[in-house]
């Protein structure tokens, strides 16, 4: 459940909350700056690492996804405006004590991977996979998806996980059960299996849009681990083919991409590694370096200009951006702050009781596992 800056949103949900016509551009920065000084022992602003300048230039803490909850968690304010998308924000309202009020700028901004998976889909493979193995299956989700995906691990014994513990979550899954159900990111699932030494041909993919998933018995039985079919867009725009050409042309070139990429990007990469694996070995790599990044562009850029002493490029020669993300955008953050300046705060997250309890089950087991 979600309070919305416009009451009914079928006509006006696509509109600016401060339009053109009553602030210019500078004029919104302006004034969102003040009400940040203003307003700073009442709220905390969250950036995730693939905002846009002129946003993440507001945030109190940059971060990803989880750290940026965890901060969340323990910032004593009453309110938290989440630079993000939906499911981020989700998760802070789970980690976050009841009289903290998380505020997502602009309520579309999503997650294209998030939303390749609902709950009724779930349940429904899930319905499928038991009944197809006498196996036990451990499910575990990325913390990319929707708070009920989070939920229905907890239900079910299963745990969250991030791009950075994957490989830790999956290997306690594994000697948990006979059988890995991971969702919604086929990609991170596969890179991560394969780099513990599971073969592909023990890895299926079950497709929702497919009756039973595109599977038979005979398939889930022979499997170790079962693939949702989803995947982010964004590190969709990364091909092998760019690698091969990059190592071909500029040899002296360090490629390191995100886990979320196709499986053949990542054999071909030098590296790959969550968000935070690549800022680190950024740091670490020495002056004069030549690093060619598959992830968000945004992130990139602002890697490029952190460090003028390496020269740090994407490896894409195309835009590979976060569309979703950008919908969070100066316009909304002035309706929001001014919004908590009286008191009558909009574009709440909030998570119902029994879907919050479900995902703190799955939170908490990740938690204690890494």
């Amino acid at each position: 459940m979600a309070l919305n800056l416009f009451g009914d949103t079928s006509a006006n949900d696509h509109l600016p909350p401060i339009l053109e016509e009553e602030l210019s551009d500078e004029q919104v920065l302006k004034e969102a700056h003040k009400l940040k000084a203003e307003l700073k022992d009442k709220m905390l602003i969250l950036g995730h690492h693939y905002q846009q300048d002129d946003v993440i230039g507001f945030a109190d803490v940059k971060g990803d996804s989880l750290k940026l909850a965890q901060d969340a968690a323990n910032i004593d304010v009453p309110y938290i405006v989440f630079c993000g998308v939906h499911f981020m924000a989700e998760t802070a309202d789970i980690l976050t004590p009841p009289d903290k009020k998380v505020i997502l700028p602009d309520l579309r901004a999503g997650c294209s991977m998030a939303d390749m998976a609902d709950r009724s889909q779930i349940d429904k493979a899930w319905g499928f996979l038991t009944t197809a193995t006498t196996e036990k299956i451990v499910p575990v989700t990325y913390i990319n998806c929707a708070a009920t995906l989070k939920s229905f691990v907890g239900e079910k014994g299963g745990s969250i996980c991030t791009s950075s513990n994957a490989e830790k979550i999956i290997d306690w899954a594994l000697e948990e059960g006979e059988k890995l159900l991971f969702f919604p990111d086929q990609h991170l699932g596969r890179n991560t299996c394969f780099k513990m030494g599971i073969p592909l041909e023990d890895m299926v993919v079950y497709d929702p849009n497919k009756f039973n998933g595109g599977l038979t018995p005979e398939q889930v039985q022979k499997a170790k681990v079962i693939l949702w079919y989803g995947y982010c867009s964004v590190h969709q725009g990364f091909t092998a083919e760019q690698v091969r050409n990059l190592k071909k042309e500029r040899p002296e070139v360090k490629v390191i991409v995100h886990p979320e990429c196709n499986f053949d990007v990542v054999q071909e990469a030098h590296e790959a590694g969550s968000t935070a694996y690549i800022i680190n070995r950024v740091r670490e790599l020495p002056a004069g370096s030549k690093i060619a990044i598959g992830t968000e562009i945004n992130l990139v850029n602002r890697l490029n200009h952190e460090f003028p002493d390496k020269e740090i490029f994407s490896l894409s020669p195309y835009q590979c951006l976060c569309t979703t993300m950008y919908r969070v955008r100066p316009r909304w953050l002035l309706a929001s702050f001014r919004a908590i300046k009286d008191d009558k705060p909009i574009n709440i997250i909030k998570v119902d009781e029994v879907t919050a309890r479900g995902a703190r089950l799955a939170l908490d087991k990740m938690l204690s596992l890494s």
